[in-house]
C-alpha cells in the first residue's frame, strides 16, 4: 500500500513515536510524506520515505493530486486542531479528496492504530469491493 505520513508541528513528535512503533509494518508499505516530516521519519528511523514539499509550500496538494490519480492508498495526518494553520484550505482540501475517493484517513493516534493494525492483520482492500461492486 502507499501510504502518506503528515503532521502539523506540534504533532511531528507525536507522528515519529507513532512510526517508531509501528516500523514493523510501515516498513512493509510504500511512504510517502510531506517535507520537514518525511525528513524527520528518515532521520529518526531508517525508513525510506519520499518527500513532497511541506505543507504550506504545496505538499497537502501534491498528495492530493495522488488520491485524484488512484495512487494513494492510506492517509495519516496527526493534524493539531487547536492551532490555526496557515494552509488550512489545502488540509480541507485534503480531507474532502479523502471522502470523495473513498481513502482510509486518520487525523490522530488512536484512529491510525486501528487502521495500521487492521492493516497488519491483512484486512479486505476496500479498492477490491468497490470493484466487484463495479
Amino acid at each position: 500500500m502507499k501510504i502518506a505520513l503528515i503532521a502539523h508541528d506540534r504533532k511531528k513528535d507525536d507522528l515519529i513515536q507513532f512510526v517508531i512503533a509501528y516500523q514493523p509494518i510501515l516498513s512493509e508499505h510504500s511512504l510517502f510524506a510531506t517535507g520537514t516530516t518525511g525528513q524527520r521519519i528518515i532521520d529518526e528511523t531508517g525508513l525510506q520515505v519520499h518527500r513532497f514539499r511541506s505543507g504550506p509550500l504545496g505538499g497537502d496538494q501534491q498528495i492530493g493530486s495522488m488520491i485524484a490519480q488512484d495512487e494513494m492508498d492510506m492517509i495519516i495526518f496527526f493534524r493539531d486542531p487547536l492551532t490555526a494553520q496557515p494552509h488550512e484550505p489545502d488540509v480541507t482540501a485534503l480531507i474532502r479528496l479523502c471522502d470523495v475517493y473513498n481513502i482510509p484517513l486518520a487525523t490522530n493516534m488512536g484512529t491510525a492504530e486501528v487502521l495500521l493494525k487492521g492493516l497488519k492483520e491483512g484486512f479486505v482492500d476496500w479498492r477490491l469491493i468497490r470493484e466487484r461492486r463495479g
